[in-house]
């Protein structure tokens, strides 16, 4: 069962699903503490990624904790989270809607030069490359949906959006019931 406020959540859906946003604005109505994945424990500056144990170790460590606002989860560590998840909301849209806002999203940032994941930016040759963010959401695409459908039937407590605007509800009644 789903508590109405739940106190440890994890944000989970294909990339460019929003998942950072909507795990933002979760954890400013709630007041519950933010971590954000990529920043917080995959990537440190100059796209190097995290050692893995040690990646390992902050997700414990945090997981242990009474409260959070998990805006993702690797799917090598979600074994740590998953367990003490209150929640975990799914944003299962349809393709064009993820990949239009990766789209923009990435365009925006490689035109302004936005710093994202430690001081990192996104430039044309990393969004090409073989590990870009582009074909990631396609490669990955299925696999979290049928991630999501599996939560589901392993009876964990999901709470299953498939269109923003159910899950702006979902954030906005949130709100209502923080304020």
């Amino acid at each position: 069962m789903i508590p109405s406020s739940p106190r440890r959540v994890v944000f989970f859906g294909v990339t460019g699903s929003g998942k950072s946003t909507a795990a933002q604005r979760y954890s400013a109505v709630t007041g519950l503490p933010l971590v954000e994945v990529d920043s917080d424990i995959g990537w440190l500056p100059g796209w190097v990624e995290r050692d893995h144990a040690e990646q390992n170790r902050m997700v414990e460590e945090i997981a242990a904790r009474d409260e959070w606002v998990f805006d993702s989860f690797y799917s090598r560590w979600s074994d740590r989270l998953i367990p003490r998840a209150e929640a975990i909301v799914a944003l299962d849209y349809p393709r064009w809607v993820s990949l239009a806002r990766l789209l923009r999203r990435t365009v925006r940032r490689m035109v302004l030069r936005e710093r994202v994941c430690n001081g990192n930016t996104e430039t044309l040759p990393r969004v090409v490359a073989r590990d870009s963010i582009i074909r990631w959401h396609f490669t990955s695409f299925a696999n979290k949906k049928a991630r999501i459908r599996a939560y589901q039937e392993a009876g964990l407590p999901v709470l299953h959006f498939t269109s923003p605007n159910q899950l702006k509800q979902w954030l906005d009644d949130a709100a209502r019931t923080a304020g």
